[in-house]
């Protein structure tokens, strides 16, 4: 597939397109694979997400910042990201790896961000590489932080909120148990979104808050 197109959509023009192809070979390809630039891109992604956290949240101690860092950075998140961005379209397979559907496969597409992040810091320098990196994490970096502060409730209001979405609506599903020992289960729905999920507590209060969190994992 032609790459002008993936250039559109990482924004940024290569100078030198080889960066790129090189980026883009899964190791089954043989010797000359993205795994050099897999390590080079993970260095310099992590120091520009450790950067941006440390200046975004200058209250946050170190044990804080490095689990947002973790949540921004993981194979999971880095997967979304690639799949946003379409990388697996233009992925190069030796023919065992193709025929069994690698780029349908998270760590692979997770890898080659990695490695696009690292062709990108060959070609451009680390300015153009840092812009590129903040550009696609900005919404993800104002939304990580209600992963581990404030109460759930409270986290959960303020992300939809911040996406201008509905308010969650809480209500009892079912209460159990003898009147000194009851157990409450409140379900967690959103208008407009098709995700629900039940919190269980001793009170109404703490069932709505985990129900909040479980909705929030749903989410983020």
């Amino acid at each position: 597939m032609p790459l002008n197109k993936l250039n559109q959509t990482l924004g940024y023009q290569f100078k030198d397109n080889k960066n790129l192809k090189d980026a883009l070979r899964h190791r089954s390809m043989g010797k000359q694979s993205n795994e050099r630039l897999e390590f080079l891109g993970d260095a310099v992604l992590n120091f520009v997400i450790a950067a941006a956290l440390f200046h975004y949240y200058p209250n946050m101690k170190e044990g804080e910042l490095s689990r947002l860092r973790a949540n921004l950075v993981n194979g999971d998140a880095l997967a979304e990201l690639a799949c946003e961005l379409q990388i697996g379209d233009y992925l190069q397979f030796g023919s065992g790896e193709l025929k069994s559907g690698g780029a349908q496969r998270k760590s692979i597409v997770a890898d080659a961000m990695e490695a696009i992040i690292g062709a990108i810091y060959l070609d451009g320098g680390f300015e153009v590489c840092r812009e590129r990196i903040l550009h696609w994490f900005d919404q993800r970096l104002k939304e990580v932080v209600f992963v581990t502060q404030k109460d759930p409730k409270t986290r959960l209001q303020e992300l939809l909120q911040m996406r201008k979405q509905p308010l969650p609506v809480y209500s009892v599903a079912s209460i159990q148990g003898a009147a000194h020992a009851q157990t409450f289960y409140v379900e967690c729905k959103v208008p407009g979104l098709e995700l629900a999920a039940v919190g269980v507590g001793a009170n109404k209060r703490r069932a709505q808050q985990d129900a909040a969190e479980k909705f929030l994992a749903l989410m983020v």
